[in-house]
């Protein structure tokens, strides 16, 4: 995993220190550290706005709690996993997973055949 990776989870991790284990803040956190083992770029970006107070794991969680109070259903209200990554990667600025380019493997080098080792 890259250097910059490690510190997104680090600085996940430390904020989820400051909450309860598996409530909806640390859970958050759990989401986030996925996004960033699977995505380098994206862990960039999530290390840099969690410096900010305003980006932390808890003012995330309230986005994800704002969008299941607006499609409650009487005492009811969820909010799927695909929906609550949407709304993370639009609160930090992330791309989404089909705009993020994978890199592609170097091409073998060709190989010159020489005819003389056919006959």
């Amino acid at each position: 995993m890259a250097e910059c990776q490690n510190e997104a989870i680090r600085a996940i991790e430390a904020q989820q220190a400051k909450v309860e284990p598996r409530s909806p803040q640390w859970m958050v956190g759990e989401q986030l550290k996925d996004i960033c083992r699977m995505e380098p770029k994206s862990a960039e970006l999530i290390a840099q706005d969690l410096e900010k107070e305003s980006m932390s794991i808890t003012e995330a969680e309230k986005k994800i709690k704002a969008f299941a109070d607006k499609h409650k259903t009487g005492n009811f209200s969820c909010v799927t996993p695909a929906e609550a990554e949407n709304i993370l990667r639009e609160f930090y600025g992330l791309p989404r997973p089909d705009e993020v380019k994978p890199v592609a493997a170097p091409a073998p080098a060709k190989k010159m055949i020489d005819l003389s080792d056919f006959l």
